[in-house]
């Protein structure tokens, strides 16, 4: 079952079918896992209400954010073991505005999905984690082929990131318990429209059987 049933008229989707939309490319055989800004702005820094995370950083997406941590450490274990590269980013520091707690931890990753010695980070000052960053020469240095997409807000930075790789021709892959929003419309609705335009949504039991059988190169 797709995350969109039942936000999407059948006319609707008529429309999408007749104008030749959600046929992209398969998986490929170099995969790389981009992780996408999971500091503590966006997740807070324990699973309580958002409202409650809010008050402390005012973009968390609260217990939505810290459902998908142990999914998204769960991918990472199995791209770790399999030798897929892995690239996080996350925001500079910005303390004009914010409180002393924002200002401190806001942009740091959050703990349990600490990058690792061998793992590319790298701070981005906007929305996609291709613009101003060295990711696309990094990917293709590497021959990477296709690019699993985890992170947050899904109609924000993984988008926008997700829109990028596709200009730069990677097949890409929402893993879609990985990524999520501060609420489930604009979740929902950008799922459907990546899939649609720039990149495949796969569960990730999907995407964790494939990694087990992809033959990943060393060389």
């Amino acid at each position: 079952m797709n995350a969109w049933n039942g936000l999407i008229g059948a006319d609707e989707l008529e429309v999408y079918r007749r104008a030749g939309y959600g046929r992209l490319p398969k998986e490929g055989r170099r995969p790389a896992v981009l992780v996408v800004d999971m500091e503590y702005n966006f997740t807070g820094d324990k699973p309580e209400p958002i409202l409650s995370s809010i008050a402390k950083f005012r973009n968390s997406c609260g217990e939505i954010a810290w459902r998908s941590i142990p999914k998204i450490a769960r991918l990472l274990r199995i791209a770790r073991a399999r030798g897929v590269p892995i690239v996080y980013t996350h925001g500079f520091p910005r303390t004009a505005g914010a409180t002393r707690h924002e200002a401190r931890r806001g942009t740091d990753i959050v703990r349990e999905l600490a990058p690792r010695r061998h793992d590319a980070v790298y701070r981005k000052a906007a929305a996609s984690a291709f613009f101003g960053t060295p990711l696309a020469a990094y990917l293709m240095g590497l021959r990477v082929d296709t690019l699993l997409v985890t992170g947050c807000t899904t109609s924000g930075c993984v988008r926008a990131s997700v829109v990028d790789a596709h200009d730069y021709h990677f097949r890409t892959i929402v893993v879609e318990e990985c990524v999520f929003d501060r609420a489930p419309t604009p979740h929902r609705i950008n799922l459907f429209d990546m899939a649609q335009k720039y990149s495949l949504v796969r569960p990730l039991g999907h995407v964790e059987k494939w990694l087990q059988r992809v033959r990943v190169p060393h060389d």
